[in-house]
């Protein structure tokens, strides 16, 4: 029989199978990064995206179409991260606006949500590239437009739907030259089919794992077996070894094995010569030894309840939820005073301690500590605002993949008025709050701010985390990589001589100043010494060695 709607109660469902799918996906999304270094990040700001939005639906006390939509909606806005993360938020932003009148989803809905959902998109990004996950939700958008001329069966449109998506998602090499040279497809595309991936799953009835999200009074999930003291079907782990006195047959074997699934599950009967290794879940853990004691004598006897086992769990996460809401508490009574309203504030991200310390010697307000580990959410960039009392307030995101939800969080401030300098780097974020003058005007800042950060050209200093070819370049797990601003400049197997190479790159007969930044892995005197090394090399530039502090980048350079 035809499936031609869905209901809110199947379409939540559906949805947190997608959050949670995702997340068991995002450690192989994360290595789909164009670039091997180790903070490719797409899985995992996409995961922190969605499960944004999974907790709000999951804390529901109502859980009618309208109401998930709109949690759907905010939680992903608020928790968007990174690029993929803010574009997965405008995708569900779109798709849910479309459906949260309707009490049910046909083919016909559903197809119009898929086409506003990629519209949406598309309108968030300012110069949208082919071959990304905007093309893959653009595909998927076409052929649900197309089948649902022709069908109103979901059990054939849905899984039509996805598997076009996939045959796109193949293609993004073909599109980005760069993915082609890499050997992979667009991770935030892979990202997308992840989820719907996981939402088919629930279509179909799968049993999912929904251990990785919340879910409150609205949201009522079975949880597999193994994760719920109520589905604990036999308490006791039993394990032990029998030392036999005869030989264990392969009939003896399937007899034992036999007899212990009479009284149990999870079984594991491995023989080895005279000794045979057993595990088995049991309510009566002495008729599993009683009948092995048969065979021989027993050693390295171990019993555990498991039911007593996941009590204590239960409370040791309540434990650990009370002192998280305590020191959250505490935090609230001793936030200081807020500061008098003035004219202008700045925010920075940042990824260091030593970074940290340059943008508060400078006058930054507020530091957002995440940077290339771990991307800021526009949650963070609101809480930053809020703290902010200016009524201009300056936002410098120092990395091409924060600018995003920068600009979201901006569309949702309505009291002031926020302008994002679109750095991309740490060095081009200092530059900024330097070029800032007082006695100007905010627009005359912002237009001497975005001319002066097009002068710095910034290097990394890096490792690679796996194999690929990119950039015309050989790279192999554990290479020393120099990325400058439009790539890899240099690969070798030393920190200093990759950072020198890098540096010839990047500098000219007009550089003027070279900075190096060392991170938290390099030691002060060795950065003095580099530092001392790169100034006889370029004598007419003045170089300035500082401790950023940064994790995963040795070095972190600005030629200016």
């Amino acid at each position: 029989m035809a499936t031609k709607t869905i209901n809110a109660e199947l379409f939540t469902k559906m949805f947190l199978a997608g959050a949670a799918n995702l997340e068991a996906k995002k450690e192989v999304i994360n290595e789909l990064n164009v670039f091997p270094v180790p903070d490719g990040d797409t899985g995992t700001n996409m995961t922190l995206t969605i499960m944004s939005a999974a907790k709000e639906v999951g804390a529901l006390e109502k859980a009618d179409m309208k109401s998930v939509s709109k949690a759907i909606s905010s939680g992903s806005l608020r928790g968007a991260r990174g690029n993929s993360g803010v574009i997965l938020s405008q995708l569900l932003r779109g798709f849910t606006k479309e459906i949260r009148e309707y009490e049910e989803i046909d083919v016909s809905v559903l197809a119009s949500a898929c086409e506003r959902a990629t519209a949406t998109a598309y309108k968030a990004v300012m110069k949208p590239k082919e071959g990304t996950i905007l093309t893959v939700a653009r595909g998927l958008s076409e052929k649900a437009r197309e089948l649902a001329e022709t069908m109103e069966d979901l059990e054939v449109f849905i899984p039509e739907t996805i598997g076009y998506a996939k045959e796109v998602l193949e293609k993004t090499p073909e599109m980005l030259p760069v993915l082609k040279e890499a050997g992979v497809v667009d991770s935030g595309g892979q990202g997308l089919i992840e989820v719907l991936n996981g939402a088919y799953d629930v279509f179909q009835g799968k049993e999912i794992d929904y251990s990785a999200i919340e879910t409150g009074p609205a949201v009522k999930m079975v949880k597999p077996k193994d994760q719920a003291e109520a589905d604990i079907r036999f308490g006791y782990c039993t394990e032990f070894i029998i030392m036999t006195e005869q030989e264990f047959s392969e009939q003896d074997e399937e007899t034992f094995k036999a007899y212990l699934e009479s009284i149990g599950d999870s079984i594991v009967c491995v023989a080895d010569e005279d000794v045979v290794k057993v595990h088995v879940h049991t309510n009566d853990p002495g008729l599993a030894i009683q009948k092995a004691l048969t065979y021989g004598q027993l050693s390295r006897m171990k019993i555990d309840n498991m039911r007593e086992e996941h009590q204590e769990k239960l409370i040791r996460d309540a434990e650990k939820i009370a002192a998280e809401q305590a020191e959250a508490a505490k935090k609230k009574e001793q936030k200081a005073p807020r500061e008098p309203r003035k004219s202008v504030g700045f925010i920075a991200v940042s990824i260091g301690e030593g970074m940290n310390g340059i943008f508060k010697e400078l006058g930054v307000d507020y530091i957002i500590e995440g940077g290339q580990t771990m991307n800021p959410s526009t949650e963070d960039m609101l809480t930053a605002i809020d703290h902010v009392n200016a009524d201009h307030i300056f936002i410098l995101p120092n990395n091409k993949n924060i600018v995003l939800a920068a600009n979201q969080a901006r569309s949702l401030v309505k009291d002031k008025d926020v302008i994002v300098i679109p750095t991309k780097t740490v060095p081009q974020g200092i530059t900024a709050v330097i070029s800032y003058m007082p006695d100007a005007d905010v627009d005359t800042n912002e237009e001497a701010m975005l001319e002066e950060i097009t002068n710095v050209k910034t290097g990394q200093v890096t490792y690679a985390v796996r194999d690929t070819h990119i950039d015309d370049k050989e790279i192999h797990e554990g290479d020393i990589m120099g990325i400058g601003d439009a790539g890899i400049l240099s690969v070798g197997q030393s920190v200093e001589a990759t950072a020198r190479e890098m540096l010839e790159k990047m500098t000219d007969e007009d550089t003027e100043m070279i900075s190096l930044y060392y991170g938290e892995d390099i030691l002060e005197e060795d950065a003095k010494r580099f530092g001392e090394e790169i100034a006889e090399l370029y004598p007419e530039a003045d170089v300035d060695v500082h401790s950023g502090g940064q994790p995963i980048y040795y070095y972190v350079i600005s030629v200016e």
